[in-house]
């Protein structure tokens, strides 16, 4: 079955047509213009490609509803719709994108498959806030944790690389956006991103957790308006806040220059990055395999051989010069290391395929 797998990020709608053994027969990424699909450089793009016997659609949130994928009719599009107040920044792109393709390509089933769904198995103390249970009831305030596609081909591919099923891994999707997956035989058990993907890591411009007594104190005693406060947490904050730049790149290579408030930024994300670890590590009672995944995970050996050096005590250990010149996919751990420690390349389109596929043959 050929699957083309839509995946509709900040800049760019990123389409990859992906025959039924998974080979990449065409890819486009039709840029967005002011977080708008340009509808003659999709048609363009379509029309470069076979027609694919499916559509798989990223979505961000798919609520308490939507644990697994689904294919896309009237009432679904409607309930996805509803969804929006979960996910305001991430949603409306998702679901203008799954419009844009099917009005290019209707004849082809659609399905959707969620960023959340992987972290429906977290068990309710990993996923519940220490909160009102009228807030938690009525406004369904909990964890629901995303990259869950990314996650989820992550562990797939960590068990294949390393030849067991049976695992305790710490999945680390570090992009823009940032997050830790703790995962035992495959299965979501805790996360960092929690009721919306602003918790959790220090990312290149969301805050990650923040006291939210001190957003308290900035509404109340400063005068910050919502809207403020949610565009420079959003989008003024993590390593833009504290270094001026959003590229851990720049922060790195100013850093090792000797600017100090590059210094300051690379120390707080890994400061952040390695307590997540730990706790996700306790969160599934031990750890076989770290695996880096996302731009940042991919291609900087610098956070890598810092985040494992600090957790040394853990009985990490990594090849220096595996580390520094290896492509994905690679397990570049030591010999001494007790615990694997992966680089694995973001794959959401194989795992959005493998999705579209086991649901349309199911059916």
């Amino acid at each position: 079955m050929r699957v083309l797998t839509v995946n509709a990020g900040s800049s760019s709608l990123k389409l990859r047509l992906l025959a039924g053994d998974d080979s990449l027969e065409a890819s486009a990424d039709v840029p967005l213009s002011r977080g708008e699909i340009e509808a003659s450089a999709l048609t363009e793009a379509l029309a470069g490609m076979p027609p694919p016997d499916a559509v798989g659609h990223r979505i961000v949130h798919g609520g308490e509803r939507f644990r697994e994928p689904t294919r896309i009719d009237v009432e679904v599009h409607e309930a996805l719709q509803q969804l929006t107040d979960l996910a305001p920044l991430h949603q409306p792109k998702s679901l203008a994108a799954l419009d844009a393709v099917s009005r290019a390509i209707p004849p082809a089933p659609a399905v959707a498959c969620f960023d959340t769904a992987f972290h429906a198995t977290i068990p309710p103390a990993a996923r519940t806030y220490a909160m009102p249970e009228e807030w938690r009831v009525r406004y369904g305030l909990r964890r629901y944790g995303f990259h869950g596609l990314s996650h989820a081909y992550a562990a797939r591919r960590a068990a294949e690389m390393l030849g067991r099923s049976e695992l305790k891994l710490v999945s680390c999707h570090l992009g823009a956006g940032a997050s830790l997956t703790a995962v035992e035989d495959g299965e979501s058990v805790d996360t960092t991103m929690g009721f919306t993907p602003l918790e959790g890591l220090v990312m290149a411009t969301r805050s990650g957790s923040v006291d939210p007594g001190m957003l308290l104190w900035l509404l109340e005693r400063r005068s910050l308006t919502e809207a403020e406060m949610a565009e420079a947490l959003e989008h003024d904050s993590g390593l833009l806040g504290l270094a001026g730049s959003a590229d851990m790149r720049d922060v790195l290579r100013r850093a090792q220059g000797g600017d100090e408030s590059a210094q300051l930024a690379r120390d707080v994300y890994l400061r952040s990055l390695c307590a997540g670890i730990a706790a996700m590590a306790a969160a599934g009672g031990g750890l076989d395999a770290l695996a880096f995944t996302g731009g940042v995970g991919e291609n900087s050996p610098e956070v890598r051989a810092a985040a494992v050096e600090r957790l040394a005590w853990l009985g990490l250990a990594l090849d220096a010069e595996r580390n520094t010149s290896v492509a994905p996919d690679a397990n570049v751990a030591a010999a001494e290391s007790v615990a694997g420690v992966l680089v694995i390349a973001a794959r959401e389109d194989l795992e959005i395929a493998r999705q579209v596929r086991n649901l349309l043959s199911a059916a």
